[in-house]
């Protein structure tokens, strides 16, 4: 089958290696929905990923089951996946980097930003991945647990997994936020302008009180992350109920 370009390369593929059931497929289907996840691909399932078992288990996610992609093994799979990882929840004693999910999830975002396509395997629900599907990877992924009992069904494996990209998504999308923040210089006009304003309107009568007075208005606006957008508005409104006040005089 044809690989579809992860033309964004945003978020991981998620590679689901000879599911057995049905049921797990949609359940997965959701898992991905709830964490922005949207490429799925199936290596040799048992059952259809549109069977109707699988279609109800989705519960509003069947999207991404008609758009999954099946192939025959996992090398057809993983064609064109620059940079691979493989679930294991014990280990295998390979020569592999072993990063636990929230390592792996900020390796995966930096793939991104090398604009790479970047897969995870999760393995079949009875047994897990072999070492046979391990050694096509970059890495192995684990989620660490409870050690008397680390096993995860397959739909809770891709939910933490994908929730921990969710997360660490966020956070890039709050840095990327904190970076178009108004320079210094804006915030310096608009504060000069406020208070020649309030200046002219006799805000500052306690005389003694001016300068704190003044450092209490520039401490609030400096705690307030603002964009020039913001100031610029803020600009506006100062202005229009300055002008507003001289003509009610």
């Amino acid at each position: 089958m044809k690989h579809k370009t992860n033309s964004t390369y945003w978020a991981p593929i998620v590679i689901l290696v000879r599911p057995q059931l049905a049921e797990n497929i949609g359940m997965v289907a959701r898992a991905m929905m709830n964490c922005g996840l949207s490429q799925l691909r199936l290596v040799a399932p048992r059952e259809s990923p549109l069977s109707p078992n699988a279609l109800s288990a989705a519960s509003g996610a069947q999207v991404i089951l008609e758009q999954a992609q099946v192939y025959t093994t996992i090398e057809e799979a993983v064609a064109d996946i620059q940079y691979l990882m493989a679930t294991t929840a014990r280990e295998r004693g390979m020569n592999k980097p072993v990063y636990d999910v929230s390592q792996a999830v900020a390796l995966i975002n930096e793939k991104k930003s090398q604009k790479q396509n970047v897969g995870i395997l999760f393995g079949p629900e009875r047994t897990g991945l072999e070492n046979k599907d391990l050694v096509l990877a970059n890495s192995l992924l684990t989620i660490p647990l409870n050690p008397l009992h680390p096993s995860l069904n397959l739909a809770q494996a891709v939910l933490l997994t994908g929730w921990c990209w969710w997360q660490d998504s966020l956070k890039s999308k709050k840095q990327v936020k904190s970076q178009s923040l108004a320079p210094k210089k804006e915030l310096d006009f608009f504060l000069k302008f406020l208070i020649g304003q309030l200046e002219t309107q006799n805000y500052f009568s306690i005389k003694n009180r001016k300068e704190k007075m003044q450092q209490n208005l520039e401490n609030i606006f400096s705690k307030i992350e603002l964009a020039s957008a913001d100031i610029k508005t803020l600009y506006r409104v100062v202005k229009y109920l300055s002008n507003t006040g001289h003509e009610k005089k």
